[in-house]
């Protein structure tokens, strides 16, 4: 089959590899009919992410058709539409039963390599480096599902893959972030970052009761999206964001601050930064605070900090003395997927939200993945969004 592999920082090619094979009686594999580029893809185009393999097939937001499945799984059977997580659970251990989806105990085959750099390990995932299991990912004309008993959904007649296939990561990963907020009919909330995830915060935050949103990116394209989806903003190239938030909430603050960017937001010295990182290839490389301290200044005392952007090693330094002596709170973690696939799911069935509206460009070509990767990282052409049919 064709999929998308990583070779190296900044090589991403469309391979032939080996068609996945039922391994477990809980698994299934399916057809993929969309999958999509995250901006987490783009750190490991990037060379952030340690322990990737040249060959690792990428990817983490897919859907599509079952066409296997294994003895064991009574879930699912051939011919169901799913939408898969970007992480795996097996619905068994003790963190999947208190409901702590993300740090399944059990489904990282690398659990020892990972526990080594976080102290324990968490769920596999798709597509994202051997650290979290190696497994391969859905930018691919196949997947293979481990567990696909437990987080995999069916996908009700009359919904289009495009409005569902956001449900495998970016919709749910914006939704509990806003979540973490606490948000009160009165709560003007701050976001930093409007790609998919800071989007998809926006909208979240809105239908969760925030009274206001304020979005703050340097992209035109990305700033016309998130006004349309119902945020005031402020271009960070144009303003100075604190004295800019200050003005716009009379000198409270925000009540609560998301932040989306991660370890790649930029600042004053990001050019210095990138080149480090360019020799960077453990994960004993300090990350780039940016946004997040831009963030906990930002904040009113006794707010909430929340922190959806990706983070790999050791990050510094952080304005620790201003979250502290602020008090403030940091919500964060990889997204629950399980606690959120079904209800978001109800939201678009009820017609609450069309998730659809992020994506800025299609291709019905594998062979177009890696053009496209580069497109996206360098936000040409407007890019906030690709979405990928392998199979036309």
């Amino acid at each position: 089959m064709k999929a998308l592999t990583w070779h190296g920082r900044g090589d991403i090619r469309c391979d032939t590899v080996p068609d996945p094979k039922i391994q477990d009686g809980r698994d299934a594999i399916i057809k993929v009919t969309a999958c999509a580029i995250c901006g987490s893809d783009l750190h490991l185009m990037g060379g952030f992410v340690p322990t990737m393999e040249k060959g690792d097939v990428l990817g983490h937001e897919t859907m599509g058709e079952v066409v296997e499945v294994g003895k064991d799984n009574t879930k699912l059977k051939v011919g169901d539409r799913v939408v898969v997580p970007f992480t795996i659970c097996c619905g068994e251990c003790r963190q999947c039963k208190w409901g702590n989806w993300s740090c399944c105990e059990r489904t990282n085959p690398n659990a020892a390599m990972q526990a080594k750099v976080l102290g324990f390990p968490s769920a596999g995932m798709f597509g994202y480096s051997h650290l979290t299991g190696g497994i391969p990912g859905g930018q691919a004309e196949y997947l293979r599902v481990p567990y696909a008993d437990v987080g995999p959904i069916k996908v009700p007649e009359g919904l289009t893959d495009e409005q569902v296939l956001f449900l495998s990561d970016v919709f749910p990963t914006g939704y509990m972030a806003a979540e973490h907020c606490d948000i009160t009919p009165e709560d003007t909330i701050a976001i930093w970052g409007c790609g998919p995830v800071g989007l998809f915060a926006i909208k979240s935050c809105l239908m969760l009761g925030a009274k206001r949103v304020i979005a703050i990116d340097s992209v035109t394209e990305r700033l016309a999206l998130a006004r349309q989806a119902g945020a005031e903003t402020i271009d960070s190239n144009a303003s100075n964001v604190h004295e800019a938030l200050m003005e716009l909430t009379t000198g409270q603050g925000p009540d609560a601050v998301i932040e989306c960017a991660g370890m790649e937001s930029h600042g004053a010295n990001s050019v210095l930064e990138r080149a480090a990182a360019a020799v960077q290839s453990t994960v004993t490389a300090v990350e780039r605070p940016y946004a997040l301290n831009e963030a906990i200044m930002a904040c009113r005392p006794g707010g909430i900090v929340s922190v959806p952007g990706v983070y790999i090693g050791p990050v510094g330094p952080v304005m620790m003395g201003a979250f502290m002596n602020k008090s403030l709170t940091m919500k964060t973690g990889q997204t629950h997927m399980v606690r959120y696939m079904e209800p978001l799911l109800k939201r678009v069935q009820n017609g609450e939200i069309d998730p659809s509206f992020i994506i800025t460009h299609r291709t019905t070509r594998l062979e177009d993945g890696p053009e496209l990767y580069e497109t996206f990282r360098e936000k040409k052409d407007g890019c906030v969004k690709v979405v990928m049919r392998p199979h036309g």
